[in-house]
């Protein structure tokens, strides 16, 4: 479950860079109802992730929150690198959107992580 988990972590880190080199302007529209629709399908997407984590990472429902630590760390390790090299990583996009980026980022794997808490102690 391990390796399993990690190696998922680095996939949806690797996608979501995919998607913000892609697609990056399309995420930050001027505009508050764009920056609460980001914020709500990072949440959406986090929750999603914390539910079904388990069986990504080929792990029972009581090891939901184990599995999703180990699926969180290595996206938030490299997000943090990409974060504070924002510039390097997305040269199409404003570098002051780095917190922006951040903030969304946080918001999807702490929605993960907490119904992934929620998911374990349901059993």
């Amino acid at each position: 479950m391990i390796l399993r988990a990690l190696g998922v972590g680095f996939g949806i880190a690797a996608a979501i860079l995919a998607l913000f080199a892609l697609a990056g302007p399309y995420f930050f529209i001027e505009g508050r109802r764009a920056f609460q629709i980001n914020f709500a399908v990072a949440a959406l997407l986090g929750m999603l992730l914390g539910y079904f984590v388990h069986r990504l990472a080929a792990a029972r429902v009581m090891e939901s929150a184990q599995a999703m630590a180990l699926v969180a760390v290595p996206g938030m390790l490299v997000m943090a690198a990409v974060g504070s090299h924002f510039a390097v990583f997305f040269p199409a996009l404003d570098p002051a959107l780095d917190k922006v980026f951040g903030s969304i980022i946080l918001w999807f794997y702490g929605f993960a992580l907490a119904v992934s808490v929620w998911r374990t102690r349901r059993g």
